[in-house]
């Protein structure tokens, strides 16, 4: 089946089984490999990306759900530079292997999107879905509440920019 959608601000075209599920799409048709696969079962948030602002779980979406929306992976998040979000994890040490960072970025990214001043009991709750098997958390709450002090949530992905100049989602980047 043909589904059009934006990705990192690029319009897409691609014909694709109905049952192919984003993540896989993401990584193994377009190469964005930010999204990892680590469970299938929305278990561990490592494959969570941005479908119209929102934080999903890429590996229970299937491709075709996506049609015609806004696709954020963390390759597309900071443009040139990093995120706020990103630059905040890279501060606090957010991260240890490395493996559920990508997620637990763009996590993040919606839950400040959505809540710009969260008390560190809402992103404790706000990134329950999201497992790291490294660290015991702290620094990643600290780097969520760094974000949110250096006013991420008041800073749209980079490639959201991009996408409202390019919101025609039947242009083909083919």
């Amino acid at each position: 089946m043909q589904v059009k959608l934006t990705v990192n601000g690029e319009p897409r075209s691609d014909d694709v089984e109905p049952r192919l599920l984003l993540v896989h799409y993401l990584r193994d048709r377009l190469g964005l490999r930010a999204a990892n696969v680590g469970c299938d079962t929305t278990s561990c948030g490592a494959c969570t990306v941005l479908l119209d602002g929102k934080s999903v779980k890429s590996c229970t979406v299937l491709t075709a759900q996506a049609a015609d929306q806004h696709v954020i992976t963390a390759e597309g998040l900071g443009g040139g530079g990093l995120h706020p979000v990103q630059e905040a994890f890279r501060a606090e040490h957010g991260l240890q292997c490395g493996f559920c960072t990508p997620g637990m970025v763009m996590a993040t990214t919606g839950l400040l999107a959505e809540n710009p001043h969260p008390t560190e009991a809402e992103v404790r709750e706000g990134l329950e879905g999201n497992l790291c098997r490294c660290t015991g958390y702290h620094n990643i709450i600290r780097a969520v509440l760094a974000a949110a002090e250096a006013g991420a949530g008041a800073h749209p992905p980079a490639a959201a920019a991009d996408a409202g100049a390019a919101s025609d989602a039947s242009a083909v980047s083919q």
